[in-house]
């Protein structure tokens, strides 16, 4: 069985044009990542990550670009697949929550820095070149 799973690589963009990256810590994983989360039944990829960015994060927004999907083992053995899109927030806010404890808003080299995972570092880079195109 595979696992299907939908997130996003939120952004936002700062008053100089500069662009930031949000990377969530889930303290269950003790990690720092791309927001996401599994499929429900009867769900899209697309409705998945919207619900699991606005539970995780509290930001709401439209899916920009489609990014790369991650597919790997998880931590029980089973194949993985994650879509990602990329999200301009438009409207909600962060409050600390079971799956999601802290969040930070970075620029590029210091999510790179951060992020806990290879395949999120690569999300970063795939994310920044489509935003400066």
């Amino acid at each position: 069985m595979t696992v299907r799973a939908a997130g996003c690589v939120v952004f936002r963009r700062g008053t100089s044009g500069s662009i930031e990256y949000l990377l969530t810590h889930r303290p269950r994983y003790d990690d720092w990542s791309h927001p996401k989360g599994k499929r429900d039944p009867g769900e899209t990829d697309e409705q998945t990550a919207r619900r699991e960015i606005e539970e995780e994060t509290g930001f709401t927004g439209p899916l920009g670009a489609e990014l790369s999907p991650s597919l790997y083992v998880d931590h029980k053995g089973r194949d993985k697949v994650v879509r990602y899109w990329l999200m301009e927030p438009d409207g909600g806010g962060f409050e600390p929550n079971d799956e999601v404890d802290e969040i930070r808003w970075l620029g590029l080299d210091e999510a790179i820095e951060l992020v806990s995972y290879d395949r999120d570092r690569q999300l970063l880079v795939e994310a920044a070149a489509l935003l400066a195109s």
